[in-house]
């Protein structure tokens, strides 16, 4: 598979420049028959394509990327990962980390029971290793993705500053020290904390940092750090002390992960971590429940802690755009508080089905997830204060007859969906239109509905043994009357003969 742009913009961008390294999946007819080594390379086919949405908002952002010389250093960096595209592709689709986790937590019971585990069946077993042996597989191939994917971005950053691109390549920047004035900063900073002058906030941006010394974690009073775009890897665990932070930018660093102290910032209000290498985020991020701002795009997430939506209740603003997400964590569901929520450019396959309990939300974007959103679920109508939707690039076939109910819109992008369910001339017009028809919709869907349900209850009611008894006391009641005029009358008839009689 193509690095998708989401999660390898700049190899994505460069791939689309350079047609000969795209490599066809080989099949029976091609000469090779069924069997193919995954570790060996395919063969070279030119098939050019057009950059993606994502790739021209890239070079919005990358300027410098339409520059030959640029590219063609970079084209020299992307050989090497040819053969883990191929080989991901092969492997087919990664399992859901929910089935991952249940694996290998039956593995680790299996293995804790000792002889006990004989109650587990062995296929089980076999399965769940198999599940986990194909997501550690898929580790290690994307590894290899995002280890280009950074030497690419290294290429750029050499020729953007003007130095020597061959020069650059054979050198590792990870050798080189920061500015002495940048070191100087940084202890003033720590020798300002260490005489105990209050340090309230510190701000080192763009200094070249690689790393973080654990003395910023005893800055006791310490409500702002800012230490974006530098080169850090790592973060200290020391940074969990500081527990007056309200505000913590890691944003455009080399981050892989963060440590798990971070759910000790009791105070922290916002959170930057955009920009970096997260494949996940601590599951100890949801006790910062004094969070008001997240934002962790541009970073290779696969999946949201599964309990970040119960104890994240003050959340407002959530950026997760520009990952490879395949879908939310019920517990989202929760953050009754979320006033903002962007996930565009990512693999999102629905949504959950209580989406609707967002009763605050007021803007959405659930744009470019491409093939994997097909639908949203009926709840959706629930969100009855959002303003702001952008649905566009995405599979939708139907908007849910409960989409009638979201009077509040105000902005709507359906760009680039299949829609049959508003049709396209109601969709061409503007956002007015498609509320008008939908809410039509949701009307007559109502009024179907409690037709259905009186039929449904008259067909109850006539069925009940009460029904039926007393339709049966009604029918006797009937016939008794009848009998009983028809007697009376008989009576009358007679008297009346008799006098009648007399009379003769």
């Amino acid at each position: 598979m193509d690095p998708a742009p989401q999660s390898h913009p700049i190899l994505a961008y460069v791939l689309s420049r350079i047609p000969t390294l795209s490599k066809p999946r080989p099949s029976a007819s091609a000469g090779g028959g069924g069997d193919f080594d995954i570790e060996q390379p395919h063969p070279q086919t030119p098939t050019p394509r057009s950059p993606s949405l994502g790739e021209f908002e890239l070079v919005e952002r990358m300027p410098g990327l339409r520059h030959p010389a640029v590219l063609h250093a970079m084209s020299r960096a992307v050989a090497d990962v040819s053969a883990a595209r191929a080989a991901l592709q092969d492997l087919g689709p990664r399992p859901d980390h929910e089935l991952v986790d249940s694996s290998r937590a039956l593995l680790a019971a299996a293995a804790a029971a000792g002889d006990g585990a004989q109650r587990i069946i062995e296929a089980d077993l076999d399965a769940c290793r198999a599940v986990v042996e194909l997501d550690e597989t898929h580790d290690a191939y994307e590894a290899l993705l995002h280890e280009a994917e950074a030497r690419l971005e290294k290429v750029y950053r050499t020729a953007m500053e003007g130095r020597d691109l061959e020069e650059a390549e054979g050198k590792d920047d990870t050798t080189s020290a920061p500015d002495a004035a940048v070191q100087e900063e940084v202890v003033a900073v720590l020798k300002q904390a260490q005489e105990g002058k209050p340090v309230d906030c510190v701000r080192l941006v763009d200094r070249n940092l690689r790393y973080l010394p654990e003395a910023f974690g005893r800055i006791q009073g310490l409500r702002v750090l800012d230490v974006s775009h530098n080169q850090l890897q790592v973060i200290p665990d020391a940074i969990g002390a500081l527990e007056h932070l309200e505000e913590l930018r890691l944003a455009s660093n080399a981050l892989v992960s963060l440590p798990d102290t971070v759910g000790l910032l009791s105070s922290l209000k916002i959170l930057d971590v955009s920009t970096n290498k997260l494949r996940t985020l601590p599951d100890s991020i949801s006790k910062c429940r004094s969070l008001v701002e997240l934002n962790a795009s541009y970073n290779g997430l696969t999946y949201l802690p599964t309990n970040i939506g119960f104890e994240l209740v003050n959340l407002q603003r959530l950026w997760v755009h520009m990952n490879k997400l395949r879908s939310f964590p019920s517990s989202i569901c929760e953050m009754q508080s979320l006033y903002l929520l962007d996930a565009h450019f990512n693999e999102l396959c629905g949504l959950p089905s209580a989406i609707g309990k967002l009763s605050s939300l007021e803007i959405l974007n659930l744009s470019s997830n491409f093939s994997d959103m097909k639908e949203l679920p009926f709840s959706f109508g629930d969100l009855l204060n959002l303003r702001e939707l952008d649905l566009s690039n995405n599979q939708i076939h139907a908007l849910p007859d409960s989409f009638g109910r979201l009077d509040k819109l105000e902005k709507l992008n359906l760009e680039q969906n299949p829609l049959a369910m508003p049709p396209a001339e109601i969709v061409n017009q503007d956002v007015d239109a498609v509320k008008e028809y939908m809410s039509k919709k949701w009307l007559d869907a109502l009024l179907e509905e409690e037709e259905k349900s009186m039929a449904a209850a008259e067909s109850m009611q006539a069925s009940t043994p009460k029904a039926w008894l007393a339709r049966s006391v009604s029918w006797v009641s009937d016939v008794s009357g009848s009998l009983v005029g028809y007697v009376n009358g008989g009576q009358n008839k007679l008297e009346k003969d008799a006098i009648l009689d007399q009379q003769f």
